[in-house]
């Protein structure tokens, strides 16, 4: 699967993150800001792409800003967005 239109999901919130997901054709590119990197970056990581696996995505360019979310929250706002770009889940 991939992405087919720019979406959004979240907010700047605290204990929140926003994500934004773009099509790309020819990779997998993740980009992520988060104020608990130091402490929960590969917790933050593995979150997303546990739901880009779940979803099949393998392209795209996906820019998260986290705030402090806990991984059901990662997972919710993923889901999210890759619906909103026109992801289906299978």
């Amino acid at each position: 699967m991939k992405i087919i239109r720019n979406a959004v999901a979240g907010t700047l919130e605290s204990s929140d993150l926003f994500i934004q997901v773009e099509p790309d054709e020819k990779e997998l590119h993740l980009e992520i800001d988060s104020v608990v990197a130091n402490q929960y970056m590969n917790a933050i990581r593995a979150a997303v792409m546990k739901t880009l696996d779940e979803f099949h995505v393998t392209t795209g360019k996906i820019f998260i800003k986290d705030k402090g979310a806990l991984d059901c929250v990662i997972c919710a706002r993923m889901e999210t967005a890759l619906k909103r770009g026109g992801v289906e889940e299978s």
